[in-house]
């Protein structure tokens, strides 16, 4: 599973769900209470009831995707983007932000003007819309589409959701939705309840994803609750969302969903092992070596090859360890039982210098740590076997 990096974010297997509150700067939208048409009291609300209630990314749609509405331009939608841009630079708390849109010109517009990344809901239905965000390097949502502008999230089935997905292809930062809800008149309940229950199946594209399942019809008929009265059953479908791989929730109702998501985090299989630690030193040679070198009154430091085979290495850790070593003139090989190696000179610099590298630097308590990983090194290069 690929990881993605939203304004650095984690967004992935390796971290935590995250939650994607919603602004909308529509005034057809059905959602009220998100619904702005000035800038002061869109920045309240993203900071009162999104931000301080736990959302990592705020998503902002400048147009009702409802398919009763007609759909507008990208000259339409761009007028309605100053008062998107005005909102994010009115807020004081920190987020992630998110740009609703179809068009390349306006995801380019909002990118220029401070927005991190992009929610694409047709799919790379505009074909520049991929080059744009990887000339931004901005993540995108890619949500399951025909390719066609006018037909946002228009596929049924779980196989045309699949095929829709790769659809032109992925960027390097590309989040997938497999688009719940009322997109067409042809899409059943039993539809998204089908793709629902094969929301696993999603993750063999190798892509964080996002759900939008907030109150959804799908739901709401199981329980015979009006949307009103739907929060329960989001949130336990939230928990199983998250439980069977999904990364990114996208809601109106961030502090119960947070909590949701947490739950459903603890019991997933996709959560990062933490198994204790392990590493062994591997190559036996060392030793003779290193008494040639004592009798010949050199030092073996900087010409012997020492191997390690390290377990309970997260993704991440992994990845940051590969990054460090190669810094300091050793290697470390990806594997469920990862193979350090190195001269003793190259592995003693990483261990006692790696935490304060540049890759560390960008490391938070909440994505990866190197510090017991540095340690255990330190003590069997620094300390003998």
């Amino acid at each position: 599973m690929q990881n993605v990096d939203a304004a650095g974010l984690g967004i992935g297997d390796s971290y935590s769900p995250r939650i994607m509150g919603v602004l909308n700067v529509s005034e057809e939208s059905p959602y009220e209470p998100s619904v702005f048409d000035e800038p002061s009291g869109a920045a309240a609300y993203v900071d009162e009831r999104l931000i301080d209630q736990g959302a990592d990314i705020v998503d902002i749609g400048l147009e009702s995707a409802n398919k009763r509405f007609s759909v507008l331009s990208a000259d339409e939608e761009l007028k309605r983007l100053d008062t998107a841009i005005e909102t994010i630079a009115s807020v004081s708390g920190d987020a992630v932000f998110s740009i609703e849109t179809r068009y390349h010109e306006v995801a380019a517009a909002a990118l220029d003007a401070g927005f991190d990344m992009v929610n694409d809901i047709c799919g790379f239905a505009d074909p520049e819309m991929p080059r744009v965000c990887e000339e931004y390097d901005a993540p995108v949502v890619k949500m399951a589409s025909p390719p066609d502008l006018e037909r946002p999230g228009a596929v049924e089935s779980p196989e045309e959701i699949y095929e829709a997905l790769q659809m032109n292809g992925f960027t390097d930062k590309t989040i997938i939705d497999p688009a719940f809800g009322g997109w067409s008149a042809e899409k059943t309940l039993e539809d998204d309840r089908e793709t629902f229950a094969r929301l696993e199946e999603f993750r063999e594209l190798g892509r964080p994803i996002l759900v939008s399942i907030n109150r959804k019809n799908f739901l709401r008929e199981l329980a015979g609750r009006s949307t009103d009265d739907a929060l329960p059953v989001s949130l336990a479908a939230t928990s199983m969302a998250v439980e069977r791989g999904a990364h990114v929730i996208r809601t109106h109702d961030v502090a119960e969903t947070r909590d949701a998501a947490i739950i459903g985090r603890e019991f997933s299989q996709y959560r990062p092992s933490e198994t204790r630690l392990g590493i062994e030193e591997l190559d036996d040679v060392s030793q003779g070596i290193e008494r040639h070198f004592e009798q010949s009154d050199g030092s073996p430091d900087s010409s012997v090859i020492r191997t390690f085979e390290l377990s309970g290495l997260s993704t991440v850790d992994q990845t940051c360890l590969s990054t460090l070593a190669a810094e300091y003139g050793a290697t470390f090989i990806h594997g469920e039982r990862g193979v350090l190696l190195g001269t003793t000179e190259a592995l003693s610099a990483l261990a006692e210098n790696g935490e304060t590298g540049a890759v560390s630097e960008k490391m938070d308590d909440d994505h990866a740590s190197l510090e017991p990983v540095l340690e255990a090194i330190e003590e069997r290069v620094n300390g003998g076997r």
